[in-house]
């Protein structure tokens, strides 16, 4: 006798992707159960889960957050590095660009006044942090070096966004430092300007200071650092102490709105109005400075 081998019912089916039912699917999600191709697996603590289950857990899972609110960033310092690679590129655009244009519009004589038309013009207060003198290539890769130390250490800590705020506020304050610090016009003598990112680092020397103090940890390397730099200030001609005073007591703020802001629900909105007071209160004192004359 022989025997013969019998056929697949005639009911059984391929499993499919839901998501892609021409693709055969074999692996299943461990936690709906669904088949899910390739393209819709996505690693899980044990087996795979399907990519609709995944974003399922993601928006009902709260946000880790950092003591002071911010999301918790891993990996490389992003903020840091654009700052760095913004500063890099207008550099090398003041060589580049002929007649070094870049830097003539927006820093040559004042950052702040505009010499042909006599008129505030309140955005150079930021736009100077992101140039350097082309005199000397020491002065970007100083400043840069030293963002790029101090923004290793604070933008896990704050967050993106509020490191982001710290230092561009703090940008503000040095050229607001050094607005109040010095006579808008002198007769007989040529405006003179201002640019760098000086008063922004000193904004994250103030920063740093405030949280490493809010957080219970030993500043005295801090005082020192900061002492060194200030003396530095006034021992090297055409280095802004000024900008430098303003941007360290900026930056000392702006941390203070974010440290001691209560923790809660409305944390990121209380800490958003606390910075936008500080901005407004540079600016009410740069209008103030520039009205008197």
């Amino acid at each position: 006798m022989s025997y013969g081998i019998p056929s697949a019912e005639p009911s059984a089916q391929v499993p499919v992707c839901p998501r892609h039912p021409d693709r055969p699917s074999y692996v299943r999600c461990q936690r709906c159960g669904r088949p899910a191709c390739p393209d819709c697996q996505r690693a899980a603590a044990v087996g795979f889960q399907c990519v609709d289950c995944v974003n399922e857990t993601r928006s009902t899972t709260p946000a880790v957050r950092t003591v002071y609110g911010g999301a918790v960033a891993t990996g490389r310092p992003l903020v840091t590095i654009g700052l760095i690679a913004l500063c890099a590129v207008v550099y090398v655009l003041q060589w580049v660009i002929p007649g070094q244009a870049v830097y003539e519009q927006f820093a040559y004589n004042n950052f702040f006044i505009s010499p042909a038309l006599g008129a505030f013009e309140p955005w150079r207060m930021l736009t100077a942090a992101f140039l350097h003198s082309p005199d000397s290539i020491l002065h970007i890769v100083l400043n840069m070096y030293t963002l790029w130390i101090f923004g290793q250490a604070l933008e896990p800590l704050l967050g993106r966004a509020r490191f982001l705020a710290v230092y561009l506020i703090s940008a503000i304050g040095g050229s607001v430092g050094y607005l109040l610090l010095n006579p808008i016009f002198v007769p007989g003598q040529q405006l003179s300007g201002l640019v760098g990112a000086s008063g922004a680092i000193f904004g994250l020397f103030g920063a740093m200071l405030l949280v490493q103090r809010h957080r219970g940890g030993d500043t005295r390397q801090l005082w020192v650092l900061i002492a060194i730099n200030g003396v530095i200030g006034f021992l090297i001609p055409q280095i802004a102490w000024q900008a430098h005073l303003g941007g360290l007591i900026t930056g000392g703020l702006c941390a203070a709105v974010i440290a001691y802001t209560p923790r809660g629900p409305r944390q990121a909105l209380l800490q958003a109005g606390g910075l936008a007071c500080v901005l407004a209160l540079l600016l009410a004192v740069t209008w103030i400075r520039v009205a008197a004359g």
